[in-house]
């Protein structure tokens, strides 16, 4: 019998689920096999939604035209497309979306619902000029509105310019004007200098309109075109900028100075700078007098006259008013020889004399630059100073007065402090409050993009993976325990017994053949004898038995092996 169980080789996997399967019933059969191929469809099902294309947006806030323009683009080339937000959106293939946008930019597409100067190349012969003017002012405020979306704040914009008809009396001539619409992007607002841009872009684009007479307002009604500052009103964004910059520029001096003696929760500075954007020009001729030591004569004139004659004199009247009587003739009346008589004494003698001294003359021109700083107003405030009292509690204390001194000469040099210009500076010491500060606003984690995305895609894999589990430990291997049922622990204790009976048996029916191992006068044990005595033993006798055995002559074991792996034909030659 010892030789039927080793001539019986164990039966392969294939054949017990193939004769575990034969034993089901028709609806068993049935059932088994549509879970199974429910689970094939569902694997490949997700495995196909998980390698769906990531989308994103190709175009947004488009008008429903150029919307259905971009549609038929996309059918008329098989590409796959999404629209959202009642048709404004449209979402494509995110490895495709640029050189989408490339493909359809080269269509004209989306011409973003307006019209720009494309709207006078199909002018039509014999249109009036009436007509003419108003596609031209079409083409304008289309264009206008092209160039301001191009901001990166700007979703869309509208321009509506009025525009007079011309008129040859000056006096009834109207000035153009203009309004601009601007739909900003959700959280974004536009700079002061933005908005002056977008005025100058469009009182330069139309003639004769000033830039007073354009007006900006925002998707919620608010006049962009008037926030300034009440107290500088008559500054240019620029020149806000600048007074900004060197206000900071001061702050931040005198912050290094004091944030290694104080620390920078322990004081607060403020800088009001008073900048002079005035371009002045000034020409000045100065004139001194020269001191005496360098007196210069510039010109001198000197005049002296003398006169002979008498001054006129008598009686006005016949007499005086006679002419004079004619002069004698040298020749009848001689003349008196030179030295021979006295000469006459002068009767009137006038001198004059007019002296020009140089000058000191000075002439200056003076231009001042722009952004001068004409004064400077700093305002410091220092916390009070923390120490700790004998019982070993904290409080406030205020600074000394020369520290406080030692602190306003520091800032007073930081700045360059200048009684000339009119600087004040003011530097105080007060306890500082435990108020908080202004809230920071921040995102959620759970809201931010890049983790929404990573969320996305792990969601995707563990759906993938929780599909591949439910599908092997709830379809795949309650089949599997149905056809090829896993042995019990009862099952496996009788297999082992059987197996280790079957060694020994084997293992004293080889040495009983081959004669080997017995003693002499020993005598021949039958079969059933050694399978009855086998039979009563326990397993771990039998195993221990059969590893004396094999430890006593290991060529018994061999044999045995090589038996099993030739299904039984030693056996069977034997027998």
């Amino acid at each position: 019998m010892a030789e039927d169980v080793l001539a019986a080789p164990p039966p392969s996997p294939f054949q017990t689920i193939a004769d575990n399967f034969n034993k089901l019933t028709p609806r068993q059969k049935m059932a088994g096999a549509v879970a199974l191929a429910l689970a094939v469809a569902l694997l490949v099902g997700v495995w196909l939604w998980s390698r769906q294309p990531q989308y994103s947006v190709l175009f947004s806030n488009l008008a429903e035209k150029d919307g259905g323009a971009i549609v038929t683009s996309l059918q008329a080339q098989n590409i796959p497309y999404r629209v959202e937000a009642n048709g404004a959106t449209i979402l494509v293939p995110s490895d495709r979306a640029n050189e989408l946008r490339l493909l359809l930019a080269s269509q004209g597409l989306p011409k973003g619902g307006l019209v720009g100067f494309e709207l006078m190349e199909g002018q039509k012969l014999g249109i009036s000029q009436f007509h003419e003017q108003i596609n031209y002012q079409r083409g304008l405020e289309g264009e206008l509105a092209r160039t301001i979306q191009s901001l990166a704040a700007v979703g869309g914009a509208r321009v509506h310019l009025a525009i007079p008809k011309q008129t040859a009396f000056l006096r009834d001539e109207e000035k153009p004007t203009a309004s601009v619409v601007v739909n900003l992007h959700p959280g974004r607002n536009l700079e002061p200098a933005q908005v002056a841009g977008i005025v100058h872009l469009v009182s330069s684009s139309v003639p004769k309109l000033a830039a007073e007479a354009v007006s900006v307002i925002d998707q919620r009604g608010n006049l962009l075109t008037q926030k300034r500052d009440a107290r500088l009103a008559a500054l240019d964004p620029t020149q806000l900028q600048y007074v900004e910059e060197v206000e900071a520029a001061y702050i931040k001096r005198v912050q290094n100075i004091l944030m290694p003696l104080l620390g920078e929760p322990n004081f607060r500075v403020q800088v009001a700078a008073d900048v002079d954007f005035d371009a002045t020009e000034q020409t000045s001729e100065l004139y001194k007098p020269n001191p005496p030591p360098n007196t210069a004569i510039r010109s001198q004139q000197t005049v002296d006259n003398q006169t002979n004659q008498p001054p006129a004199a008598g009686v006005p009247g016949a007499l005086s008013n006679q002419p004079p009587v004619p002069a004698t003739a040298p020749i009848t009346t001689p003349q008196v020889p030179p030295g021979g008589a006295s000469a006459p004494v002068p009767l009137t003698t006038n001198k004059s004399a007019t002296t020009n001294y140089e000058l000191d003359k000075t002439i200056q021109h003076i231009r001042r630059s722009l952004g001068s700083i004409k004064r400077l107003s700093v305002a410091v405030v220092v916390n009070h100073k923390s120490e700790r009292n004998p019982r070993g509690d904290v409080q406030m204390t205020p600074l000394p007065e020369a520290e406080l001194q030692k602190i306003t000469a520091l800032v007073r040099e930081a700045v360059g402090f200048s009684e000339q210009r009119g600087d004040t500076l003011n530097v105080a010491n007060a306890p500082f409050t435990d108020a908080p500060g202004p809230e920071i606003i921040t995102v959620a984690w759970w809201k931010d993009p890049e983790i929404l995305a990573l969320a996305k895609e792990a969601a995707r894999w563990l759906v993938l993976l929780g599909v591949i589990a439910f599908v092997a430990f709830g379809v795949l291997r309650p089949l599997l325990r149905t056809v090829m049922p896993v042995p019990t622990k009862e099952e496996e204790e009788a297999e082992a017994e059987r197996e280790a009976a079957a060694a020994a048996a084997a293992a004293e029916a080889a040495a009983a053949a081959e004669g080997e191992g017995k003693e002499a006068g020993e005598e021949d044990i039958p079969p059933e004898v050694l399978e009855a005595e086998l039979a009563k033993m326990s397993f771990e006798k039998k195993v221990a038995r059969a590893r004396d055995i094999a430890a006593k002559d290991p060529r018994i074991v061999a044999q045995l092996i090589k038996t099993w792996l030739n299904g039984g034909a030693g056996a069977e030659e034997r027998r």
